[in-house]
This record gives C-alpha cells, structure tokens and sequence, in this order.
C-alpha cells in the first residue's frame, strides 16, 4: 500500500488543528538565534504544502519536494489558487535534486522518520550538505523513541467528522525500532450517502539523538544545537519531539 496515496484527499481536514503559526514562529526564532536570515528554502517531505506556502507568503523563496504525487498535487493546487510561484518537485529526499544550492533546507513533522535505514539516512545528509549554501542552515525534527514506545507505541486512535473519519493502529518494534501505522479511512463520496474505505500503511524508524548526531558528523554537516520542540530548552528524557540545527561547514 502506497502511504499518504488516499491520505492525501484529507489530510489537510485532520491537520486543520495544527498551530502552523507556532510551527513556522519557533522556526523563525531558531534562524534569529544564530542571526540567520535565509532567501532561498527548500521543504523536504512538504507534503500539501502548508508549511511551504505560509513561508512564501512571508517573502521566501521556495522549493517543496515530496515523494508522495498525490500529496504534491494538493500542493501544486492550492499555490495556483494564491497564485503562489513554488517549486514542487516530486522526489524521494534519498535522492533529491535541486538545480542549485539554497540558504536553508527543512524538514518538519517527522518526514526524518520515515527514513528506515541509516544508510539511507545518511545519505539524506550527505545530500543536504551538498546543496547548502556556505554556512547554511538544516533544520529539522524528529519523533522520540519516547514517543514510540510510550504515546504511540501499540495504541490507537480515532477520529470522525462529517467528511471523513479514520482508524490509526500502531504497533511499535522495540528490538527494529519500527513503528507500524496501520491506517483506515472512510471518505464521504461527493454522490450519494456513502463512504469509500481505504487503507494505508506507514512505517517510521526511531532514532536516538546520538545516532542522529553521529551521521550528521559523518555527513560533514556540523551540529549546532538539539532542542526540545518549541523551545529552546535541551532534550528531556519524556521529549516527544526534537529539533536538530547543523550547518554547512565544507565549501
């Protein structure tokens, strides 16, 4: 089953909740903390462009790129509808190209985990390196292996409204440090009274903050600071989420 494939016809309604404002405010706060000021962004794992378009309309020039095409095209949609001129390019960010380097490079609401492999994710690293700007910025952040085995772990969740409801059933291995997410959705038909079900599978890896830190190093990225999410404060043994700061020092 190909992840985000359905999910994309509602995730932005499950999402509706989210304080993107505080999301994109702490990102703010992190590029002032190192007197940083960025032109040129590039969103790994974008999704439907949320987060991308709340930073063009603050005067950043982005690129989104996300492997998910119907994710992309939820993007692509609602730019032209602002009349939004971004870049979305539809790649796996283990092998993302971009036709020149950016001052900053993102990657937010976990699309790090989603990397199961540290080889692979290695290479992500290498990548962002090797199309950062002299002295530029990657910021991104991670799901705790606290979160995997103590919020999400084998528990589910629920939710419905009135165009759609969804199943999520977890089930997290503490030897592979693989968490399972089964999904099933139940979209209303824009004819007729009925639901269509669908099903989606979806698997992120849990890192430790040491193991991050190490493939950045080997990367040739240079760590700056590792923070618990929306703060400034360092991690904490019951963080749900992280924010890691590193820097091209190479070119």
């Amino acid at each position: 089953m190909e992840a985000y494939k359905n999910f994309a016809q509602v995730y932005d309604l499950f999402m509706e909740d989210t304080p993107y404002c505080e999301w994109i405010e702490y990102l703010k706060k992190i590029w002032g903390r190192y007197g940083f000021t960025p032109k040129l962004i590039a969103d790994l794992g974008c999704g439907t462009g949320t987060i991308t378009r709340m930073l063009a309309k603050e005067g950043y020039d982005m690129i989104g790129i996300d492997i998910a095409e119907d994710m992309l095209a939820v993007a692509r949609e609602k730019a032209n509808d602002e009349e939004q001129n971004i870049l979305y390019l539809l790649q796996d960010m283990r092998e993302f190209e971009l036709y020149g380097t950016v001052d900053c490079i993102i990657s937010l609401f976990d699309s790090i985990n989603y990397i199961t492999q540290e080889e692979d994710l290695l290479e992500v690293f290498k990548l962002v390196n090797n199309y950062l700007e002299p002295k530029g910025l990657f910021v991104f952040d991670i799901n705790t292996e606290y979160k995997f085995e103590n919020i999400l772990g084998s528990n589910t969740f629920a939710e419905t409204n009135e165009k759609a409801s969804y199943i999520w059933e977890n089930y997290y291995d503490e030897e592979e440090k693989i968490n399972e997410y089964y999904m099933n959705f139940f979209i209303k038909q824009q004819q007729g009274n009925f639901y269509e079900k669908f099903e989606e599978m979806h698997y992120e890896k849990a890192y430790s903050m040491e193991k991050v830190t190490s493939l950045l190093e080997k990367s040739g990225l240079k760590l700056l600071s590792v923070f618990d999410a929306f703060t400034f404060d360092k991690p904490r043994v019951d963080s749900e989420r992280l924010y890691f700061v590193a820097q091209e020092i190479k070119k």
